[in-house]
């Protein structure tokens, strides 16, 4: 392939995927030359790149670290750890290291809403993009989820609702006015991070140069330190203080409330668990900041009824209901899924988990299935390591594969019970992501027969 060194192009996009091709698509669009590289000998998409930029470099292969040393600028794509050799050798050449959401944010003409944390950030931006869609707004959502968020310029948006990932926040230098959250913090991705201080300070880079920004006062891993010029609202399943938005009477016969007025009962909220509760009122407070009508948002709330594989209803069957959380790929979002669908005073609960624990300590579960899971079938790659967590407090069993989980749980599950995919873990060990899992398990379910669609 092209010698980089050799050319006089200043720019080089690092990885072929979805991010990477997002960058390219913008950058031609503006006329700007660029190259492109890749650490793999045969990335899946390069005969699109190929097709797309005949003209364009390409460097495939494990990096060198002279590789970027005459260049001005790389655009990191998210997924390549800042710590490569060839990164460190770059940017102590004085070479500049950004990700797209720093073009992103140079180039959007219209207000940003960026929402981040170890869970639920999906839920809340989908959510957030339906109230300022039924407000009748132009709106582009996406980033981490979905279309990429260079894809989703265009001048004719009144606004942008963005996921973001620690990985794309860890070259976020200046939010540029954007309204911004971290709606909690647990331990994730501790395969690429030396521990929770170094993912805690990825996560809080979504609030440099932040105009406005909206914590979870339940959560002090979620504070930042700010000047107190900087506007700020809060949310959380407790009492809310005047102006921020919170739980009046609990989570079970309460409201939905900002300070003392009541906005909604809570039964009327289509999700449900009172971790989506707290994922609602997020979503109110972020779109009460760009003044988006309550009443919209609060209907808004009676239909969504939330995103495939997190914590979405399957079937029910002899009573007892089994419930799709694949996309609980991290122990805080297991932790949020068990506590949100306990049954006070029961052990409600038949956990399915496992997978690749990505580093992760799993004794966090053990308190709460302790108060709620009476069964726990484990099964993937680190079911072990999980069995030796959950069996001092709770009957664990571990199985080959995810059907035979689902049919052993159908075995122990009584009327009233929840069947509770929630693996807390990566699913690449079996598949080919989060998506493949959670369907592999509804096919699994409807196959027990006699359902009942939920």
């Amino acid at each position: 392939m092209t010698d980089v060194i050799a050319t006089n192009r200043n720019t080089a996009i690092l990885g072929m995927g979805a991010t990477g091709l997002s960058v390219a698509r913008f950058l031609s669009s503006i006329g700007k030359s660029f190259v492109f590289a890749d650490s793999r000998a045969a990335p899946p998409r390069l005969q699109e790149v190929i097709q797309k930029y005949p003209d364009t470099p390409l460097v495939l292969g494990a990096f060198d670290e002279q590789l970027f040393t005459n260049l001005d600028q790389v655009i990191v794509s998210p997924g390549i750890s800042l710590q490569e050799p060839a990164l460190i050798a770059a940017r102590e050449a004085g070479v500049t290291l950004i990700g797209d959401i720093e073009l992103f944010l140079e180039h959007a003409k219209a207000p940003v809403i960026a929402i981040t944390g170890s869970n639920g950030k999906s839920t809340v931006t989908t959510l957030l993009g339906e109230m300022a869609t039924a407000s009748e707004l132009s709106v582009g959502i996406g980033g981490n989820l979905g279309t990429p968020m260079l894809d989703l310029l265009d001048d004719k948006h009144q606004l942008y609702v963005l996921e973001l990932s620690s990985f794309q926040l860890e070259l976020l230098n200046d939010a540029r006015g954007a309204i911004t959250t971290l709606l909690n913090i647990s331990p994730d991705h501790m395969d690429r991070y030396a521990g929770l201080q170094h993912y805690h300070a990825a996560k809080h880079r979504i609030f440099r140069g932040a105009g406005k920004v909206v914590i979870n006062r339940e959560d002090p891993l979620t504070r930042p330190l700010l000047p107190s010029k900087t506007a700020m609202i809060s949310f959380g399943l407790n009492q809310p203080d005047l102006g921020d938005f919170g739980l009046l009477q609990g989570p079970v016969n309460g409201y939905l409330a900002m300070g003392a007025k009541r906005l909604m009962a809570v039964k009327d909220v289509a999700i449900k668990g009172t971790h989506n509760l707290a994922n609602a009122l997020a979503a109110l407070a972020l779109g009460h900041t760009v003044e988006l009508p309550m009443q919209v948002m609060l209907d808004t709330l009676k239909t969504y009824k939330g995103l495939p594989h997190r914590c979405e209803n399957i079937a029910e069957i002899n009573g007892a209901l089994y419930i799709d959380d694949s996309k609980g790929t991290n122990v805080g979002a297991t932790l949020a899924a068990i506590r949100g669908f306990g049954e006070a005073g029961r052990r409600n609960l038949i956990l399915i988990a496992g997978g690749q624990s990505k580093g992760q300590d799993f004794s966090e579960l053990q308190a709460a299935a302790s108060d709620f899971v009476k069964h726990s079938i484990l099964f993937g790659q680190d079911a072990a390591q999980i069995a030796e967590t959950l069996n001092t407090v709770v009957d664990t069993r571990t199985v080959e594969s995810l059907d035979a989980a689902v049919e052993q749980a159908h075995q122990l599950a009584a009327a009233g019970d929840i069947v509770l995919l929630s693996p807390a873990c990566a699913s690449f060990d079996m598949f080919g992501g989060f998506e493949e899992r959670g369907r592999s398990f509804q096919k699994a379910v409807h196959r027990l027969g006699g359902s009942n669609e939920y």
